[in-house]
């Protein structure tokens, strides 16, 4: 059996922590920022956890 590829579009969304979770950026932070308030904008910019129900696909794009 040949070796499974990694999909490299989600490679480059997707880290893995050292808990085995997927961290993912947040979305809405590339554009219109100027009716977004600085709160809002800096939460935007932390990095996020996948959730439970996405993660075991997620995982299967990245060969995990």
């Amino acid at each position: 059996m040949p070796k499974m590829k990694t999909n490299k579009s989600a490679a480059k969304r997707f880290r893995l922590t050292g808990g085995g979770k997927l961290k993912r950026r947040r979305a809405m932070k590339s554009h219109i920022l100027t009716k977004k308030n600085a709160k809002r904008k800096r939460r935007l910019s932390q990095p996020d956890l996948v959730s439970k129900a996405d993660a075991r696909r997620i995982k299967r794009l990245l060969g995990v």
